[in-house]
């Protein structure tokens, strides 16, 4: 039988996704059941151990396919990327209602009610996707309003592809000073694939999740003489945003912060660590 990227493909020898019959060996197959992520950002992880360490992020209003579950753990699959891993259960809603809007900042506020002033009950991270059921405004200040009567800013969220084709670098720097998390993919913490990836998100655009499929097969590659706003530069391992031909924006564990750095300084601080670039990359024509 052909090996498949468990990253990409579920399949145990017990339970496989319905399209892997006849390439994979398990004892069942399943189409599996959609759900949707009901907490602002949860682990997801290799196995059904919260002692694992993490693959990825799925964020509030995401869509995933469930293929099982068992004792308090989902095994999913993340509509966005088609990452695999395992969710806690509690983590996971109906799908219904269908998300309406997307958080555009790096961070923002979940209230109870349209007031500043209240207490907040959650942080919601860019690329958090809700369902609006209203709109009210208080002392001057405007809100969306949720089914369940909280509310967010409303100038911190836009409806779902109202920023299809827009400049992901300019996305990306919202994110400068956020925390570094290895898995991480939100504005709590985020790593440097991590980074690419939500911006071109929140652009409309489609990236592989991990650092090894945005070098293998995101865009064409090009030369360094050809380097122009929004071209990719991987290391082993790391990848980075060129802002303009001098200067990247990454997610690194060097000031462990999504920063703006020189270019050819970071080369020098890399390659005396670890080695040269390995490619660079143009996403989109």
């Amino acid at each position: 039988m052909t090996m498949f990227d468990r990253r990409l493909h579920a399949y145990r020898p017990d339970l496989a996704e319905a399209e892997l019959e006849g390439k994979v060996e398990a004892s069942r197959f399943v189409e599996g059941a959609p759900a949707r992520v009901a907490v602002p950002v949860i682990a997801l992880r290799p196995e059904p151990a919260l002692a694992r360490g993490i693959d990825t992020e799925l964020l509030l209003g995401e869509q995933v396919t469930v293929f099982d579950r068992a004792d308090g753990w989902c095994w999913v699959k993340a509509a966005s990327d088609g990452y695999v891993g395992y969710v806690t259960a509690d983590a996971l809603s109906q799908i219904d209602p269908a998300p309406t809007h997307i958080v555009t900042v790096a961070r923002t506020f979940l209230y109870p009610e349209p007031e500043l002033r209240k207490p907040h009950l959650a942080t919601l991270s860019m690329g958090s996707r809700i369902h609006v059921a209203g709109e009210a405004e208080v002392r001057g200040n405007h809100y969306v309003v949720l089914e369940d009567g909280t509310a967010i800013f409303a100038r911190h969220v836009q409806p779902i592809g109202a920023c299809d084709g827009a400049d992901y670098v300019e996305i990306a720097a919202r994110l400068l000073e956020t925390p570094y998390l290895w898995g991480g993919r939100s504005g709590l913490g985020i790593d440097c694939s991590g980074l690419v990836q939500l911006a071109m998100l929140m652009t409309g655009r489609q990236a592989p999740r991990d650092t090894d499929m945005q070098a293998a097969g995101l865009g064409e590659a090009i030369d360094r003489t050809e380097i122009r706003r929004g071209d990719l530069v991987f290391w082993k391992g790391h990848v980075a945003i060129f802002e303009d031909p001098q200067t990247i924006l990454h997610a690194n564990g060097h000031s462990m912060t999504v920063a703006r750095e020189n270019f050819d300084a970071a080369v020098e601080r890399i390659g005396s660590l670890y080695q040269q670039p390995t490619g660079y990359r143009r996403p989109f024509k």
